[in-house]
């Protein structure tokens, strides 16, 4: 199963945890041409392999985990792997990635992916090297938090092993659990309920084996070139490092898309208690970050005498400002015990603010209220173990306000809670979460933030004119940049570092507003434009070019943009297939201004949905069309295309409909999960 392509080891692993056995699985070239790798091919892998209207947290769910070409290449930022599944909290597709340390250790071992199929009869860990794939006893490992757990693995089998845990949350089936690996974090759609539905606590990763690397000295240069331009950018060289990712909250603050008491507002009056500056002042013990990263931009706190991972701006900023919490301490404690519980700690804060909500406006009876920090670590315990009212919030927001109420400002798209980012000031912003194919997330967005508001150069956050363009620019290029194998952060420099230094109300920013919005038309027409009609390699997008010298592959700036609307695509129709066809905000962002003197501080869903599906190739409801799967090379998704007379309404309520039929079945899989756990004595 070898490839001629350079960075992919050529072998990957289907793991049958009902038999217990292993077996080669092909991924063929053509699949690594389409789609590179990580979210990419583990979403080809999702599809080929699963049927539509399975449970989520049923044996017929895989849990596919795969590389990308640069993991492990030295190339900045490219520790990253990639999680996928179907997943518990939406009902559709879910590509979770982190910078940890089992996919280097995973490809070092010889292996570009792994396929874990079935679900084993007791508690296991799966050990894999370049000399066997063994699945061991874990029973004296169920019950542990992912701290204990990689530090009894690690004595076991070495500390320079790559890991994947879960956590009480993963055991118990929350479905926003996570995985984590080292100290990142699988965060988000449920991915660590999907790997403890399946008895797995832990893998682990070793070996020696070499990355192909056919040319090493041209890829040495242009690696040297890429980590110098990110030094030298002012985001990536400057106030990333210097600050992290809370480095933008006092921004965020003042441009009100600070998301604030479950996003009734978008300003805080104690940010300054709970940003970057006050972080690094009171907290910070030094940076680090992923491996091979130049930006550096995690923080390092120390608790009860340990030095821990800090929080980052979507932490604070849940727990902080839209909890009405300035304890900045208390959101440092938090976050390890998060971490510890194995919880994605965006929905985990997202569904507390909504419980505190609904508390307070008398539909829900609890003693949740904004800012008293002395419930939550107990509830956060609760939420993981499904104790009491944590075993409510476990279900996640939309869930919670199916039963008690409150759907107009239970704060998700599709299921997923949204990032600390109020959309009702940033348009672009807003129709990124709606279309989302994860949901309410950020990245899958297209961060348009960045553009809107918190970069260095604003494109007039309430106007939808150019933002339907810019959104799906930014949502291909970050599709193609998970695929390939490298952070998000690595795009930062697509604006010039000069663009820093433009004075925000000035002549210029306001010539460069203008002529971004004016360009949406021109960038529309650019968007769908042959992929060999863009035969060049842009010096602020180096990613192409990267991969081209590695791989050997044909590949342009077209090309890599392609293979990033590929994904999008064949994201879009993994969910169509399941029936999740909606792309819709709750009532509180899209129909109640956030300044009532200002009708425009809204999400106009409406008038920029339209532009969007078109200048996609989708037709009116959303679907991509026969056209537009064809020139992507996705032929083999055209029998999946639903009847073109039914509507978006037809097929969402046919979706809901088996949502509700197969929470009914989860139902009973979750409380025997709790009591068989509950049951269990937690090892000493």
């Amino acid at each position: 199963m070898a490839t001629k392509y350079g960075g992919y080891m050529g072998e990957a692993l289907w793991m049958d945890l009902d038999q217990g056995t292993h077996r080669p699985f092909e991924i063929s070239d053509r699949d690594r041409e389409l789609f590179l790798g990580n979210k990419g091919l583990g979403t080809k892998i999702i599809w080929d392999h699963l049927k539509p209207g399975i449970d989520p947290l049923g044996e017929e769910n895989l849990l596919v985990i795969t590389t990308a070409p640069l993991t492990g290449t030295g190339a900045p930022c490219s520790s990253r792997f990639n999680v996928s599944c179907k997943s518990p909290l939406t009902g559709g597709v879910m590509s979770s990635n982190s910078g940890g340390t089992f996919g280097i250790n995973l490809k070092r071992a010889g292996y570009d992916a792994l396929v874990l199929a079935g679900k084993a009869r007791q508690p296991i860990y799966i050990e894999i090297t370049e000399d066997k794939i063994e699945i061991h006893d874990a029973a004296d490992l169920w019950g542990l938090d992912t701290e204990e757990t990689q530090a009894v693995l690690a004595k076991r089998h070495g500390k320079n092993i790559g890991q994947m845990v879960i956590g009480p949350a993963g055991e118990n089936l929350v479905r926003f659990a996570c995985i984590i690996s080292g100290e990142r974090a699988h965060g988000r759609g449920g991915v660590g309920a999907v790997m403890g539905s399946k008895m797995i606590k832990a893998l682990v990763a070793s070996g020696k084996k070499k990355i192909p690397i056919p040319n090493p000295e041209e890829y040495k240069k242009v690696i040297k070139e890429w980590i110098d331009l990110l030094k030298a950018h002012p985001a990536t060289g400057g106030t990333l490092p210097a600050y992290g990712t809370l480095g933008m909250m006092g921004k965020a603050n003042i441009l009100s898309v600070l998301p604030t008491r479950n996003f009734q507002k978008g300003s805080y009056e104690f940010t300054d208690e709970i940003d970057g500056e006050a972080l690094v002042k009171k907290h910070l013990k030094k940076n680090t970050g992923c491996l091979s990263c130049p930006i550096r931009c995690a923080r390092v706190v120390e608790i009860n005498g340990k030095e821990v991972k800090g929080p980052e701006y979507e932490t604070v900023g849940m727990f902080g400002s839209n909890f009405g919490n300035r304890d900045l301490w208390k959101i440092c404690e938090w976050n390890y015990l998060l971490d510890k519980m194995g919880l994605d700690t965006i929905s985990a804060g997202s569904v507390i603010d909504f419980a505190t909500e609904l508390t307070e406006k008398g539909l829900l009876k609890s003693d949740l209220q904004w800012g008293d920090a002395a419930r939550i670590a107990p509830l956060i315990e609760d939420i993981a173990h499904r104790r009491g009212l944590g075993n409510d919030l476990a279900e996640g927001a939309m869930r919670l306000s199916w039963k008690y109420g409150g759907e107009a400002f239970a704060i998700h798209s599709k299921g997923l809670e949204l990032a600390a980012y109020e959309p009702r000031r940033s348009a672009g912003m807003g129709l990124g979460y709606a279309t989302a194919n994860r949901g309410g997330c950020h990245l899958n967005a297209g961060y348009m933030i960045y553009f809107e508001n918190l970069g260095p150069v604003n494109v007039s956050p309430l106007s939808t004119l150019g933002k339907p363009q810019l959104a799906i620019f930014q949502q291909n290029a970050f599709d193609a940049i998970s695929a390939c194998g490298t952070c998000i952060f690595t795009s930062y420099a697509v604006l010039p570092g000069i663009a820093s230094k433009v004075k925000p109300y000035g002549t210029m920013a306001k010539v460069l507003d203008i002529t971004l919005r004016g360009s949406g038309g021109v960038l529309g027409m650019v968007l769908n434009l042959p992929a060999g009609m863009i035969p060049f390699h842009l010096p602020l997008i180096p990613h192409s070019k990267v991969i081209g010298t590695l791989t050997g592959m044909k590949m342009s700036l077209g090309e890599f943009l392609a293979a990033g609307d590929r994904v999008y695509n064949l994201e879009r129709m993994f969910n169509i297939r399941e029936g999740l066809v909606e792309n819709r905000l709750p009532d509180r962002l899209t129909k109640e201004p956030q300044d009532p003197k200002n009708p425009a501080t809204k999400v106009a869903l409406g008038a920029m949905l339209p532009v969007y599906y078109k200048t996609r190739g989708w037709d009116s409801r959303g679907i991509p069309t026969v056209k537009k799967l064809k020139g992507l090379g996705l032929d083999f998704l055209l029998s999946a295309l639903p009847d073109a007379k039914k509507t978006m309404p037809e097929l969402q309520g046919a979706f809901h409909t088996r949502l509700v039929e197969i929470d009914g079945e989860q139902d009973v899989t979750i409380k025997n999960m709790i009591a068989r756990n509950a049951a269990v004595k937690k090892p000493k």
